[in-house]
Parts: C-alpha cells; sequence; structure tokens
C-alpha cells in the first residue's frame, strides 16, 4: 500500500472530516488493503468500542475477512462473556491466549513484562499462524498521549503492514457509528470505562485523556502494552 500523508496534515484532518467523511475514507483504506492483500488481511480485534467499529467496517468491505482476538487470565468476567457471544458471531474470528507461568503479580512488579508474556507472544503467534500480511487495528490519534505518532499506513515490522483505518476519530464519532449502526459493546462500557484492558490494570478515570485509567500507579500509567510498539516479527523472519 502507499504511505499516507504526513502527520501534520493527518492531524489538520481530524477536525476538519465530519463522521460521514471519515467512514468513507476509512472504508477506503480498508478496501484498498483488502484488494492488494486479500486473505492476508487480518484485524486485531481487542474487544473495545474501537475495534468492534473496525471489525464492523471491515465486514462491510467484505464479510469474509478474519479477525483475531488476543485475550489473558486476567480479562474481567464481563469481556470474557462478551468475547464468546462475539465468537459464536463471527466464527472467523480466533482466539489466541499465552498460559505459561508467571510470578504472582507480575503486572505490579514488572508490567511491562507481564503484557510482553501475555499479550505481545500471542499477537506475534497469531500473526504467524494466521499468515498475515496487513493487520488492521483501532489505533486513533485522539486516544492519548501515546498515540500521536502514528500513520493510517504504517510498516514497523517490516514484511508487515498495519493499518489504523479510524486513526483521524475522535472518541464521541466512534460512539455515533456504534449507535447508529446498532453495534454490540462490551458490557464494561456501561459502568463508566472509557478504555478496557486487564482486570488489575483497569480503572475507572474521567478527565481528556481516555486512557488514564490503563496501568494505574505505575511507569505504564496511561501508556502502551506494547503490541503497537514492539517487534512482531522475529529477526529470523525478516532475512
Amino acid at each position: 500500500m502507499q504511505q499516507e500523508i504526513t502527520s501534520e496534515s493527518l492531524r489538520g484532518l481530524v477536525d476538519s472530516l465530519n463522521l460521514a467523511e471519515k467512514v468513507d475514507r476509512s472504508l477506503g483504506l480498508i478496501r484498498e488493503a483488502y484488494r492488494e492483500f486479500g486473505d492476508g488481511l487480518v484485524v486485531a480485534n481487542s474487544l473495545g468500542k474501537d475495534s468492534v467499529a473496525v471489525w464492523h467496517l471491515a465486514k462491510q468491505v467484505n464479510p469474509d475477512i478474519r479477525g483475531f482476538i488476543v485475550t489473558t487470565r486476567f480479562k474481567p468476567a464481563e469481556t470474557v462473556e462478551f468475547m464468546g457471544q462475539e465468537v459464536t458471531r463471527y466464527p472467523e474470528l480466533k482466539v489466541f491466549r499465552n498460559d505459561e507461568p508467571i510470578p504472582e503479580e507480575l503486572y505490579l512488579t514488572d508490567p511491562d513484562r507481564c503484557c510482553d508474556i501475555l499479550k505481545v507472544e500471542p499477537t506475534r503467534r497469531a500473526i504467524e499462524e494466521m499468515k498475515v500480511d496487513c493487520w488492521v487495528t483501532g489505533l486513533r490519534c485522539t486516544e492519548g498521549r501515546t498515540r500521536t505518532d502514528f500513520r493510517e499506513v504504517e510498516e514497523r515490522d517490516r514484511g508487515l503492514i498495519k493499518l489504523n483505518p479510524i486513526l483521524l476519530w475522535h472518541e464521541r464519532e466512534v460512539w455515533q457509528y456504534l449507535a447508529l449502526h446498532g453495534v454490540p459493546v462490551n458490557p464494561l462500557y456501561l459502568q463508566g470505562y472509557r478504555s478496557l484492558g486487564c482486570a488489575p490494570c483497569t480503572r475507572i478515570a474521567g478527565g481528556l485523556n481516555e486512557r488514564e485509567g490503563r496501568w494505574v500507579g505505575t511507569s505504564k500509567c496511561g501508556g502502551e502494552c506494547g503490541i503497537h510498539t514492539r517487534p512482531l516479527k522475529t529477526s529470523a523472519e525478516l532475512v
């Protein structure tokens, strides 16, 4: 895929485009990627609001598009139940997890290591096993302090394209889209959560930063689990 316009130009589009224009742009990005990669295009579905919006968009492009979910032993019961509903509805969603033993409360003593084991490793495995050439995410540049340097089309791992089709959307626009199309969402949002993760590392939080409730009390507060910042292909695969 052709690389997109500059970060500065993208920032200008965040507020200059309306929702209908953003939807058209998002569908166009997915459509172009699907034409190029076909079955090698796979959606990463975190079961959060942004992911289910992207999943719904992708299904409009082609109902055969596949996806994967990375779950952990620490996911809230509500997320586990919602995951079951989504996989029943869409059997082409494949679930990956890592059940290897880890130190008790590793999420407190070394949250980066915990995320590497429980989230990054199964994401790498999903990309390898599903033979992914282009993975589609729900990243948005307005979501938090760590999500400002991404592009709509990226190649952070050589040979693996990452497509961020709703990068320009505001939080309110995601909710508008979901409401307009009657898309089911994780019930934790009804409790006041704005960003969802593992139960021990997620709190209800206000403020401008949607991710303020993630990893509260650690150096990762409001940050990233690693799947968007760590290499997802081994060096052997890049040779």
